[in-house]
């Protein structure tokens, strides 16, 4: 079979934040930012790499989410547990480096992981887990 992963959804709940995040922070492309219904989803992905997207999305777009389930959404992304995404770079220590100097929120530092990865962790603005693996 020849499967790849196309696109992962991630929440926000601040559009202009996550997007300044995902593309000066990071510098990812915006591939789409389309609004309907006071909501918007934007698409960014890192340059060069087209086939490969991350869909910035409102939590609750979906109609079918209950208010306790609202409630419980909002409280785990402000304890930054309800999504998580895994970045790699050949150099974790300069990109580190540089985020630490635009003032993200810093979860730990670059690592030696006893399973063999040297990562390190952030958030995003909307509480997102970002974990950043060094490519070998």
């Amino acid at each position: 079979m020849d499967i790849s992963i196309y696109s992962s959804f991630l929440p926000h709940h601040d559009p202009e934040a996550s997007l300044a995040f995902y593309r000066d922070t990071l510098g990812f492309e915006v591939r789409n930012d389309v609004g309907y219904a006071g909501m918007r989803w934007i698409t960014v992905g890192p340059a060069g790499q087209p086939g490969i997207s991350i869909v910035l999305q409102p939590p609750f777009a979906d109609p079918g989410i209950t208010d306790e389930e609202r409630r419980t959404i909002t409280e785990m992304m402000a304890k930054g547990t309800y999504a998580m995404v895994v970045l790699a770079t050949p150099d974790l220590d300069g990109v580190f480096a540089r985020l630490q100097a635009s003032d993200v929120e810093v979860v730990q530092e670059p690592t030696d992981q006893p399973y063999g990865v040297r990562d390190c962790a952030i958030r995003d603005p909307a509480g997102t887990l970002i974990r950043l693996q060094e490519r070998r």
